[in-house]
């Protein structure tokens, strides 16, 4: 027949009801064959649209039936159950009658439906069974007596690359060999257990026992259900007798394949890992991508020499023939409808799409029954021949050693027996009747029990009913409590527990449960060091149980007791029915992360749903290292993605992400105290090698003595993150150096150390900038270059395990490129001086920049060289479990000392450094206020002194309310002018003056007053002298203590109906305006000092004080005013209190003493307008003057 193309479906689920809690969003939209997806992050972007066989909305738009089976209300477009299997399913069951091999299976993420399309959920029967039971009734309808039916059933699980057989209780060390057809290239299992099945009935009992061997192996080793593939093979053949006699065997051959959760590789982030390329994660799906490609490509004919990568996993190899070979073959991709799960369903869409392209080449399975035979026997004669004749010769390889030919001609002798011994079970089989065989297996089916099957003794009885990850193999192991006592423990303890569990952290004799006609009580097996969780909670002691409890035994296998006698004793907050995924919220609440979903962001959730996801993992890796002794202990941590990236000064507040978290796992060496921090991807990586490890102790092999590279628990030192700090920039949006020292805080929030900074604007060069360059609007500097100087200047760390040396990073976008900057390495040392400074340039300041300034911080990281330490000797002795309960000790020891102990990191340091920056902010404003009430304070004094025929209150109006309403022109004069002039009193004349100077003011060119006067009369001397006398006080107090700096600049503000004026003059004049324009805003007992903020902020005593206050605080260095006594008491105030109360109520007090002036001038404003003067309008020179004065209103 011609080729035919995959056919390719997909199909999205609604809303599970944790999306729900976070309110997500839809993403997905359907119409017709066509599906399209919507960008969550890019609102305004064109959706990616796709186009597919089929098209299956099952979002919503269903109601539920009285017998619980879903169907679409009236007008939706809803897709049920037996909608997708009338357009699927029966296409395969018809292909399968016409003697074609069918190949079914599901693809998607773990949890977006894809065993609910293929198996269904309770009443919601899915394809498998639709498909079974349609089969049988075709069969019962039957009524030609030439024709009969012969169905087999087997059922297999891959994981990790290795087989296992669901229909049987033993499977081999290593899983089932997948072995070749030498003859039809074909892969097969080896021993597969295939059934006889007679009815629908058979099937569903025999997928049940499939389903709890799944269970058991899944619990036993936590080996997640996510990330097996689950493969069911119907071989469905038709014998039909002809006139003749002769017998013709139609077969066909059904492969339903539920596939393993398709997350992408690349989100888990294992990245760097040496033994990634050792694991099995994800192998499968990789390689079947792989051949999709190449299959895509082949029929395209896009390239012409492909080889299809068939070998590379077990479960390419398996699907063979449903991939590009003899098979009518159907694809259904399940979708997550959610906004935070885009990238995984666009990842989907992509894959289901590159599917559809894989052409077929089907043909009808229908041979002679005695043409089969004979060849059959054919085939064995020679392979007998080739074995009985010394096996098989090989060749001369080119390339081959002796060594790989010899190993290469065993491969094959083993396969040719194999497939002889294949050969020879399908000649018994038959030889054998149908019947009896179909009788044999009927009579096993009969004996198996399901387990819980029983719906009459659950209403009667309690009972433990297990809880799994998949909801498919929830509900599936069921133990009756008898009254008495009901033992719990391994298989090889001595009496037999009742139940009898296997895995890790299960012991011989673990837990015992006693009822009480109802009254539930559970106690430890005393001695035996059991570990047993009820709600999340250890369990010490003997403890009663409630209806739906939550028991927790060992690592995995969690169950939830069911109480149909006590049914009122279950608490009221409890949901209808307890999940996997509300068990393990609440052990991770108890471990003190949060699992509330309410105001969450999108990072946040996924954030939690991997916390969720990674705990029960920690916890069996924690089991197997203390099974095999490996001295290591796991916890999950979270870091701040600001932690490991720095910050973005480039970025806003949200696109910069400083709140993110990223899970990692740290992993510690017991014995010396080394740790390392595991991202999750890395972590996922070695779980699944820890695994492998184990499963090889089980088997019997010795593990102890495996090379430190190949051990997934060894891990080379390398530095380890002690702590950060996060160092605040709001001062550089208002051109402020700003120094502090910051608490070095690891990821539970307990301080490490200090770490001493600064930060201050400069040049290009990293000259720091006058501090005159203070800005009251940040928005001044938009649009202009910016440098800032970033210094770690000394740390202090308190642990001496890290004094083998200390470094620190961070990283910063410099210059437009993302930069790491590293200090040099400190070593033998607590408290390292490293004077490290960086210049960061931002070539023009945006909004987003002074934005990140005011809200966002640069994370530093500090780090410690750790070394192989050689251990205390008394460790040595100890086991890895009692190490691990000495280390819980010490921290329940540390906790109880106060130490404060938080996933998520010290918040208060953080606050902390904002409210020092906003000190210094504040400092500022205060000291403008109170030149701005000097200024009206002096306005209102020369008003007074006039005689009452002079004052106008029209000028005195504009004046008033020019201060009043201006916000402060800040100029720069110089006085140096009278040092020049004392120079030039010891000449005889003095010449025209003319500075050339770069740093001196020209006051006034050519001073014409200075061109008359010859010499200096004594009244003059004595001003110049005076000026002398306070330029150098002036500059000794702007000095730095190593140089002189400007001491003649000064920096005030102007308030006044002129500010404007000299504004312009300022501007020509490089910021620098002549003294004596504003020699009267200048008040000497009210000049700024620098103030330095690392000691605005201080400690009173060498304790490391409350971290939630704000500390004690002494601004008297910095509060020049006239009064001191004013000043002490400001002191006082702002130190009782601790925060910015003080500061703020001085900043009132000076409002209130403006308040009367502005409003009398607001009271003389109203009546000069409802009284006009005259009837005229002001001047033009008047309105030029008010215009002055607003100019510089913002």
């Amino acid at each position: 027949m011609p080729d035919e193309s995959v056919k390719v479906a997909v199909r999205v689920r609604p809303f599970n009801q944790r999306e729900k809690d976070r309110s997500a969003k839809l993403i997905i939209k359907m119409q017709g064959q066509m599906t399209s997806i919507s960008n969550p992050e890019a609102p305004n972007e064109e959706p990616k649209s796709f186009s597919f066989d089929y098209s299956y909305w099952s979002h919503d738009g269903f109601k539920e039936r009285s017998d619980g089976i879903l169907e679409p209300a009236g007008g939706s477009n809803y897709s049920s159950q037996r909608r997708v299997f009338e357009d699927l399913g029966q296409g395969v069951l018809d292909n399968a009658f016409e003697g074609y091999n069918c190949s079914l299976f599901a693809y998607g993420q773990t949890g977006s439906g894809k065993s609910y399309s293929m198996v269904g959920y309770g009443q919601n029967k899915g394809i498998v069974p639709i498909t079974c039971d349609e089969m049988f009734k075709s069969i019962d309808k039957n009524t030609d007596s030439n024709k009969r039916f012969e169905v087999t059933f087997s059922m297999l699980e891959i994981y990790n690359e290795q087989v296992r057989d669901l229909l049987s209780k033993d499977n081999p060390k290593g899983g089932l060999n997948v072995r070749q057809n030498p003859k039809l290239g074909l892969f097969y299992v080896e021993n597969l257990k295939r059934v006889p099945v007679g009815s629908y009935a058979e099937i569903e009992k025999r997928t049940e026992q499939g389903t709890a061997s799944r269970t058991v192996a899944s619990t036993n080793m936590n080996a997640t259900s996510s990330r097996a593939h689950t493969v069911v093979t119907i071989t469905f053949d038709q014998i039909i007798k002809s006139e003749s006699g002769s017998e013709t065997k139609k077969s066909s051959v059904m492969n339903l394949v539920d596939l393993a959760g398709s997350e992408r590789a690349d989100s888990t982030g294992a990245t760097g890992d040496r033994l990634k390329e050792g694991a099995n994660i994800n192998k499968s799906l990789s390689a079947l991508g792989n051949v999709i490609s190449a299959l895509a490509d082949l029929s395209m004919g896009t390239k012409k020499k492909i080889m299809v990568p068939y070998r590379d996993s077990i479960l390419t190899k398996l699907l063979q023939n449903a991939l590009g070979g003899n098979s009518k073959t159907i694809m259904i991709a399940a979708l997550s409808p959610a906004d935070i799960n885009y990238d995984e369903t666009l990842s989907t869409l992509r894959y289901a799409d590159r599917a559809k392209k894989i052409k077929n080449k089907a043909v009808v399975n229908e041979n002679p029954l005695d043409k089969l035979i004979r060849e059959l026997k054919e085939e064995n004669e020679r392979l007998k021949k080739a074995m009985e004749g010394g096996g098989v010769m090989m060749q001369e390889g080119a390339g081959l050693t002796p060594e790989e030919l010899e190993k290469m001609r065993k491969q094959m002798e083993e396969d040719i027996r194999a497939q002889l011994m294949a050969n020879q079970a399908m000649l018994a089989d038959n030889e054998e009747s149908w019947n009896e065989k179909l009788a044999e297996a009927r009579t096993e089916t009969d004996k198996i029990d399901t387990g819980g099957a029983d719906d009459k003794r659950k209403n009667k009885e309690p009972y433990l009913i297990n809880l799994n990850e998949d909801p498919m193999l929830s509900g599936v192991i069921c133990h009756f409590l008898n009254n008495g006592e009901t033992s719990v423990g391994r298989k090889d303890a001595s009496p037999v527990p009742n139940i009898c569990l296997s895995g890790l952290s299960i012991q011989k004799q673990h837990a015992v449960i006693f009822n009480k006609k109802g009254v539930i009580e559970i106690e430890s097996v005393s001695g035996s060091g059991s570990k047993t969780k009820i709600n999340g909670l250890p369990l010490t002691g003997r403890k009663a149980l409630c209806h739906k409890d939550r028991i927790l035994f060992g690592s995995n296998h969690m169950y939830v007791l069911m109480n149909p006698l006590k049914p009122d004793t279950a608490d009221n907050s409890l949901p209808k029915e307890i999940t996997w995924e509300y068990a393990q919220k609440e052990i991770a609440q108890v471990k003190g992360f949060a699992t509330g979903s309410a105001g969450l962001s999108k990072e946040q959730q996924i954030v939690q749903e991997q916390v969720l996801e990674i705990l029960p993992m920690v916890s069996e890796v924690n089991a197997v290292s203390e099974e095999l002794n490996k001295q290591k202990s796991f916890e999950v941590v979270l870091i701040s993605a600001a932690a490991q990236e720095g910050g973005d000064v480039t970025q806003s507040q949200a696109s910069n992400q400083q709140g993110e978290k990223r899970v990692t796992v740290k992993m510690k060496n017991l014995l010396n105290g080394n740790t390392w921090l595991w991202e999750r991807g890395k972590f996922i990586t070695r779980r699944y090698l820890i695994q492998e490890l184990y499963q090889k102790f089980l088997d019997g092999e010795d593990v102890s003595n495996i090379p430190k590279e190949q051990d997934p628990f060894w891990e080379p030192t390398e530095d380890v993150l002690i702590g950060t700090s996060n160092l605040f920039l709001q001062s550089l949006s208002y051109c402020l150096d700003f120094m502090d020292t910051l608490n070095i805080s690891d990821y539970k929030g307990q301080e490490e150390g200090q770490l001493k900074v600064k930060l201050e604007p400069c040049d290009n060069k990293g000259k720091p900038i006058d501090e005159e360059a203070f800005v009251d609007d940040p928005h001044e500097l938009l649009n202009k270059p910016y440098h800032f100087k970033l210094t770690v200047e000394t740390a202090n760390i308190h642990k001496s395990r890290f004094s083998k040396g200390i470094l620190v990073k961070y990283s910063v976008k410099n210059n437009g490129k993302m930069e790491e900057v590293k200090t040099p390495t400190m070593k033998n040392t607590l408290t390292p001086t490293f004077n490290h400074s960086k210049v960061i340039s931002i070539p023009k300041l945006k909004q987003e920049n002074l934005d990140f300034f005011e809200s966002g911080c640069i994370t530093l990281s500090v780090y410690g060289i750790q070394e192989d330490t050689m251990p205390d000797p008394k460790l040595l002795k100890l086991n890895t479990r009692e190490l691990r309960q000495m280390e819980t000790m010490e921290n329940t020891t540390a906790n109880a000392s106060g130490r404060r102990a938080t996933m998520f990191g010290n918040e208060i340091a953080s606050d902390t450094s904002h409210l020092k920056t906003e000190v210094v902010l504040l400092q500022r404003k205060y000291e403008r206020l109170q030149q701005k009430e000097r200024r009206m304070q002096q306005i209102c004094e020369e008003w007074s002194k006039k005689p009452d025929g002079e004052k106008e209150f029209e000028p005195f109006y504009r004046a008033v309310s020019a201060v009043a309403n201006s916000t402060g022109t800040r100029l720069k004069t110089r006085v140096q002018m009278l040092n020049q002039m004392l120079k030039l009193q010891k000449s005889v004349a003095l010449p025209s003056y003319k500075d050339n100077s770069s740093s001196m003011l020209r006051m006034q060119k050519d001073s014409p007053d200075l061109q008359r006067q010859k010499t200096m009369d004594p009244s003059m001397l004595s001003k110049v002298l005076q000026g002398q006398k306070f330029v150098r006080k002036m500059a000794m107090e702007k000095s730095d203590g190593k140089h002189v700096g400007d001491g003649d600049t000064i920096s005030l503000f102007v308030f006044d109906e002129n500010e404007h004026e000299l504004a312009q003059e300022a501007s020509q004049n490089n910021g620098v305006v002549d003294y004596h324009k504003v020699a009267k805003h200048h008040y000497p007992d009210l000049q700024t000092s620098k103030a330095k903020t690392d000691s605005v902020i201080q400690e009173k005593d060498d304790s490391q004080g409350d971290q939630d206050s704000f500390g004690s605080v002494d601004l008297a260095p910095y509060m020049n005013t006239a009064n001191s006594q004013d000043s002490a008491d400001r002191s006082k105030k702002f130190s009782q209190n601790g925060k910015r109360t003080a500061f703020l109520s001085d900043i009132n007090t000076k409002r209130e003493a403006i308040k009367p002036v502005r409003n009398a001038v607001s009271e003389y404003s109203a009546n000069k307008t409802s009284t006009a003067t005259n009837g005229k309008r002001p001047s033009s020179a008047e309105n030029n003057k008010t215009e002055s004065s607003a100019c510089v209103i913002q």
